[in-house]
């Protein structure tokens, strides 16, 4: 990062008014160092994520006490049965946002609110803090208030380290609600790079996977040999 802005230069750097990031400390570090002056916004997909990380540990603790679990399948042949069985393959209905869930997995869902409390809490605290970026300004940060509160006293340790970190990068969150700043179409472009390196098997150089996303994204239209255009 630090690389970054000296290749961009102080004058660009006094003229950059915001930036979005994960709340990184190495990041920030740099953004005070060359951007004293910007207002820094925490990416909203990045909070998120931190939530369906925290979900998933929640999901992990209830298999290990669930009945009928089985580790190392592929050595022992054993596979996990009844209750850690459904826990076991219900990790994409709590990860996946409602509207794009399956048939299936709203089952999996309803399973988990009547059986395990815990967990269906931890997958709601989830889906509370998706909705603070959801509805973003004002109502966001009011959102965002009435989560903490929730979160805090969960009694779910996951959770509430979680409500811990984001009090700590509170400002930076509070910000990304009132500017609606993400970093969601340069992670876009990200992978549609990505993809043109996958696709092209790798390159032995950077110029020609520039020149490749240049002319799928860039807008470049090059007049080709043999080829006539027409108005």
């Amino acid at each position: 990062v630090d690389e970054f802005f000296d290749a961009l230069g102080p004058e660009r750097c006094a003229e950059i008014t915001h930036v979005s990031a994960d709340a990184a400390h190495w990041i920030a570090k740099s953004v005070r160092a060359h951007c004293p002056n910007a207002i820094r916004c925490a990416d909203a997909f990045h909070v998120v994520a931190w939530a369906t990380k925290a979900l998933d540990q929640v999901r992990r603790d209830a298999w290990n006490t669930a009945a009928g679990r089985a580790r190392n399948s592929a050595i022992t042949g054993r596979n996990s049965t009844g209750a850690a069985r459904a826990l076991k393959t219900c990790r994409w209905a709590l990860w996946k946002n409602p509207e794009d869930l399956t048939t299936g997995q709203h089952d999996k869902l309803a399973w988990i609110a009547k059986t395990d409390p815990r967990l269906w809490r931890a997958y709601l605290l989830k889906e509370g803090l998706r909705h603070v970026f959801k509805v973003k300004g004002a109502a966001g940060r009011v959102a965002l208030d009435r989560w903490l509160s929730w979160a805090t006293r969960c009694r779910i340790p996951a959770f509430t380290e979680l409500a811990t970190k984001i009090k700590r990068n509170r400002a930076e969150i509070d910000n990304a609600l009132e500017h609606n700043l993400s970093n969601a179409l340069i992670e876009s472009m990200n992978t549609k790079i990505r993809q043109i390196t996958r696709t092209a098997y790798g390159f032995t150089n950077p110029e020609a996977l520039i020149a490749l996303a240049l002319l799928a994204h860039g807008g470049y239209r090059p007049p080709l040999p043999g080829r006539t255009t027409h108005a």
